[in-house]
C-alpha cells in the first residue's frame, strides 16, 4: 500500500495514470478529504495543506474532526477461530487483547 502520514491521519495514494496526477485521499475517516499532485513533493505538500485545512475547517464550524479509530473494536468471528485465538493469547501469556492488539500491529505494519 502507499501511503503518507501527517498529523495522525494517514492517506492512501494512488497514481492516475489518463491524467498523469498522483491522487490521495484520507484513510479512516467519515468526511471525505481528497488532494493531488503532479509530483511526490507536490503531492506531499498537498496532502498536508489538505489535513491543516481540514483542521481548520472543522475547528471554525465548531466540530470535533473525525479520527481514524476510537480504540474500540468489536469483531465477529467464527467460534472457532475464537477458540484458536483464546488459546493462542494464553499461550503466549498474554489477554485476548494484548495479544490480538499484537497480531493487528503486526498485520496492519
Amino acid at each position: 500500500m502507499n501511503a503518507m502520514s501527517h498529523k495522525g491521519y494517514t492517506a492512501r495514494i494512488e497514481y492516475d495514470s489518463e491524467d498523469r496526477i498522483f491522487v490521495g485521499r484520507i484513510a479512516g475517516i467519515r468526511d471525505i478529504v481528497s488532494f493531488h499532485g503532479t509530483s511526490v513533493t507536490a503531492l506531499e505538500k498537498a496532502f498536508r495543506e489538505a489535513v491543516d485545512d481540514y483542521l481548520a475547517a472543522c475547528e471554525k464550524l465548531g466540530q470535533s474532526p473525525n479520527k481514524a479509530a476510537s480504540g474500540k473494536l468489536m469483531l465477529r468471528v467464527p467460534p472457532e477461530v475464537h477458540s484458536a485465538a483464546l488459546v493462542a493469547a494464553q499461550v503466549s501469556g498474554q489477554s485476548l487483547n494484548q495479544w490480538a492488539t499484537k497480531v493487528l500491529l503486526e498485520a496492519a505494519s
